[in-house]
């Protein structure tokens, strides 16, 4: 039987090939994952102020245990149709990485279903739509249980602009 190792980026070696773990969550239909090292926690949408003059997926910021965090709504930010929030709808904290700086920012997901772990073997690169369509933010396509998920990368969809709402309101 063979020993797992986990290495500083998170990857766990498991019987010679690396694995990463990520949270699965529902945006419409499809399924999507943010890898589990930049997940702070999971909470419930609690009242969001909004902010005048942001963009419409920037839903405001949020008071969380006395800190203000920004809060993107990733089906507006994909340009998915917006929906009402329902007992489903979540936030999941996230922390990116700036300037060797953690900030935190809530995205706003339909449903979160569950932690997945997926093998080098099981992830496949982000197909190629042309030079009109931005996937940069797409690690892959990761594959378990005939279940497609796109593997995000989060430091990637949200800007700098959008993370800076929260230094703007702190200041």
């Amino acid at each position: 039987m063979g020993t797992d190792r986990t290495s500083s980026n998170g990857a766990v070696q498991a019987e010679g090939q690396a694995s990463r773990k990520y949270l699965a969550f529902l945006l419409s239909r499809e399924r999507y994952g943010i890898q589990i090292l930049n997940i702070q926690e999971i909470i419930k949408v609690p009242n969001i102020t909004l902010v005048p003059q942001s963009p419409i997926y920037m839903k405001g910021v949020i008071n969380l245990r006395g800190k203000i965090i920004p809060v993107v709504d990733l089906r507006l930010k994909f340009g998915m149709e917006e929906r009402d929030y329902d007992q489903r709808t979540c936030i999941i904290v996230v922390n990116l990485q700036r300037n060797d700086q953690s900030i935190a920012v809530g995205v706003v997901v339909d449903m979160v279903l569950e932690v997945v772990t997926f093998l080098d073997s099981e992830v496949e690169n982000p197909p190629h739509f042309g030079s009109h369509v931005e996937t940069s933010f797409i690690i892959g396509m990761g594959k378990k249980d005939e279940q497609l998920n796109i593997l995000l990368d989060i430091d990637k969809i949200i800007s700098d602009t959008e993370v800076s709402i929260d230094s703007a309101i702190t200041n």
